[in-house]
């Protein structure tokens, strides 16, 4: 499911497990659930768009209820949240391997210069009076991109910190 940004915007908000589902291999069951409660065709995406726009406060309530419904679903098959972020990541590593594309080794070429280029002209020269609320709003989105071009290409610090979790549990028994 490819819901338009604004739309996907109110279901991350509302439901931010189903949202994630949508992107994945889980899109199916998660597109038939928002469907349902908004009243659209699963496969239109543009109603189910506008839908999600325009909800009313029921439907945004049957929303949430169904997130809650899904996170329990989801716990009774075995998969957690964190699956369907692995999931996606391990999805665009896959494609990147079969596509042989280098435009992500190109974006996260850019981002990195971006990010720290940006870093390094504010300890540079400081906050300029001109645009530089701005440049910190590009500053902070060169930041959260950075963290997911690492997170791509290096995994994600999840997993070692559940483990670093488990490992002072089982050290204090």
């Amino acid at each position: 499911m490819n819901l338009a940004k604004d739309a996907l915007h109110v279901l991350q908000t509302v439901a931010p497990t189903i949202a994630r589902a949508t992107l994945g291999p889980f899109g199916g069951l998660a597109a038939t659930a928002i469907s349902a409660i908004l009243g659209t065709a699963p496969a239109d995406e543009a109603a189910t768009s506008a839908a999600l726009l325009n909800a009313t406060p029921d439907q945004l309530l049957a929303l949430k209820k169904a997130e809650q419904e899904f996170q329990v679903q989801m716990k009774s098959l075995g998969i957690s949240e964190d699956k369907l972020v692995y999931d996606d990541i391990a999805n665009a590593r896959a494609r990147q391997i079969a596509v042989k594309d280098d435009t992500p080794a190109i974006l996260a070429y850019a981002i990195t210069i971006g990010f720290f280029g940006t870093l390094g002209f504010m300890l540079w020269n400081g906050k300029p009076s001109v645009g530089g609320d701005a440049l910190l709003v590009m500053l902070g989105s060169l930041g959260t991109a950075w963290a997911g071009v690492v997170s791509f290409y290096f995994g994600s610090s999840l997993g070692s910190s559940k483990k670093d979790t488990a490992l002072a549990a089982a050290a204090a028994k």
